[in-house]
């Protein structure tokens, strides 16, 4: 569990990069715009979630399951690849987006169990 604590921490320092980016008009590479916070949002929000387990349940060695890792994955790409797009002109369905969460919830999945 200790790593992935260290791996949160990283992508947390490298979210908070891109949005400074964004708000003070640093350029980036598209594919940094376009996809890695697609990819760090899972892990993010899965490890929120399973903070809150470990809090609410007040056991440290709960893990989350494979099955409730992708139902949430599935909810996020449903509802921001789905949804809001015809919804919202600021989002855009694309496949990759929905990859970049499969591939950050599979990180998150792994990382839990390494000690």
């Amino acid at each position: 569990m200790k790593i992935l604590n260290y791996v949160i921490f990283f992508f947390l320092i490298v979210f908070i990069g891109i949005q400074l980016s964004y708000y003070f008009e640093i350029a980036l590479p598209n594919w940094v715009r376009f996809y890695v916070n697609d990819f760090l949002c899972m892990p993010i929000v899965l490890t929120i979630c399973l903070r809150a387990v470990h809090f609410i349940k007040r056991d440290p060695t709960i893990r989350l399951s494979l099955f409730t890792t992708l139902s949430l994955t599935v909810l996020y790409a449903v509802y921001f690849e789905i949804y809001l797009p015809p919804v919202e002109p600021r989002y855009t369905a694309d496949i990759l987006d929905v990859i970049m969460y499969l591939s950050g919830s599979l990180i998150f999945y792994f990382l839990q169990f390494r000690k």
